[in-house]
């Protein structure tokens, strides 16, 4: 029996149902986990952080879920090479917890931004590289989506090829077109776009099947 997904969740995460059925209908068994409990990492194959407004934002978005008690385990996923995938407030999270370089910041707008947008394929290597297109429709939704970083580390993203996906026009600010990037070991990836929104055709893209497919798929 293959080993299940885990999909974390956290007061306000607000996508954990999307990211659940969209992992269901690529052929995976989802589980929910919560903020407070610790989990055994070594039973999942993989582990996703959803999207949403993880305490209200509070503080920064993603800082206060990045202290949970469910992130210890996380963290230790991560380590031991588990392939674990960040999506909106997932990735803003992941970046708070140090699992990630940089942060997300405000949208250069000011505002909130819920729009079809176009990313490309950048990273090459890792689980969630392992995708048979280039080029990809998703959909955005946040009003924290543009990634800073310093720029020694953003140097270091594109001479190590640890930026995952870049936008192809730039709906945020974020520097170096960034939608998407990898920690220094690849499995652990996270993205602004919402690729469980796009999942089946009628959703109005497709494109999300192979990039989230990619880390599951290999994972099991």
């Amino acid at each position: 029996m293959s080993k299940k997904v885990g999909v974390l969740r956290f007061l306000g995460t607000n996508c954990d149902a999307d990211v659940y059925q969209a992992i269901k209908d690529l052929g995976h068994t989802p589980e929910y986990l919560w903020w407070s409990d610790r989990f055994d990492w070594k039973s999942y194959s993989a582990l996703v952080l959803p999207g949403g407004f993880s305490y209200g934002d509070y503080l920064r978005a993603g800082a206060l879920a990045a202290q949970a008690p469910a992130m210890d385990d996380v963290k230790q996923a991560a380590k031991s090479g588990v392939p674990i995938l960040g999506i909106c407030n997932g990735f803003q999270i992941l970046c708070e917890a140090g699992l990630l370089s940089g942060a997300l910041t405000k949208n250069i707008s000011r505002q909130f931004q819920d729009e079809w947008v176009e990313v490309e394929l950048v990273g090459s290597d890792g689980p969630w590289t392992q995708v048979g297109q280039k080029s990809f429709r998703l959909p955005i939704a946040h009003s924290m989506g543009r990634y800073f970083a310093p720029k020694d580390t953003l140097k270091a993203l594109e001479d190590d090829g640890l930026i995952w996906l870049k936008y192809k026009r730039n709906p945020n600010g974020s520097l170096h077109d960034i939608s998407g990037i990898l920690n220094k070991n690849r499995n652990v990836a996270a993205l602004m776009p919402h690729p469980e929104r796009a999942i089946h055709s009628w959703m109005g893209s497709s494109d999300g099947r192979s990039l989230l497919q990619s880390g599951l798929g290999g994972a099991l």
